[in-house]
């Protein structure tokens, strides 16, 4: 899910957004960077048929996931501007659900082995949510491996809107595999690594492609989690964009 695609109605009332994040898997190993898109099953009414990062909203379960390493201090604290009630716990919320969708829609669990005498923070005991995939491959969230790369909010009358965070990981996060979680009867219908420069080709929304080009920057000047945040939204009825 990618924030900001869809047409505006101007018979729908306000809509307060949702809370939401994505995760964009970045391969640097060989060659041009390369990305992680899934095309999304053409029956769905958000953005059906397009290229899409993994991601969806942010849920009260994310609060309470066990988690190997924290944020990095920086993207703490960025995840922390511009939101009414910011707390850590927020923070890490958001990006522990862009790596539960990213597992719900792929099957890719992102983290560290938990074996070796790590010790693996919990708020509170696991229960049979999404997250027990995680406990059963013995894997933990690492978020330090995390950066916040972009926030979207999704325009006014629009008939979904959502305030959605994308965060990055390099692929060599990927700690393991659940085969069958993408099929033609799936959210995401296919799997795609393409190279940035590549991606121009694809059929992807707007604000996906504003991401990635701010991705591409990102790169070049190091990737550091101390780079400014871009965060695009609407404002009496023009597009902007910031930096948090």
């Amino acid at each position: 899910m990618s924030a900001g695609s869809e047409t505006p109605d101007r018979a729908q009332p306000y809509r307060r957004p949702r809370d939401a994040a994505t995760l964009i898997l970045v391969d640097r190993s060989e060659g041009p960077p390369r990305v992680l898109l899934g095309k999304r099953h053409h029956g769905h009414v958000f953005m059906p048929g397009k290229f899409v990062f993994p991601g969806g909203r942010a849920e009260a379960m994310d609060r309470h996931a066990p988690f190997s390493s924290p944020l990095h201090a920086a993207a703490e604290a960025k995840l922390m501007q511009r939101i009414a009630r910011p707390s850590p716990a927020k923070a890490r919320a958001l990006a522990l659900a862009s790596i539960r969708e990213t597992y719900e829609e792929t099957g890719l669990l992102l983290g560290a082995r938990t074996g070796d005498g790590m010790t693996v923070k919990r708020r509170r005991p696991s229960r049979q949510t999404p997250w027990q995939a995680f406990a059963d491959a013995g894997i933990a969230p690492d978020l330090s491996a995390i950066s916040f790369v972009a926030r979207a909010v999704t325009p006014p009358q629009r008939n979904r809107r959502y305030d959605t965070r994308f965060f990055a990981a390099d692929a060599s996060t990927v700690a393991h595999r659940i085969d069958g979680m993408v099929s033609e009867s799936t959210e995401l219908v296919e799997l795609v690594w393409v190279p940035i420069a590549d991606t121009q080709h694809l059929d992807l929304p707007g604000i996906t492609r504003r991401v990635l080009s701010e991705l591409q920057t990102r790169i070049a000047e190091g990737f550091d989690h101390d780079l400014p945040v871009p965060f695009f939204f609407t404002r009496r009825g023009k597009f902007s964009r910031e930096l948090l």
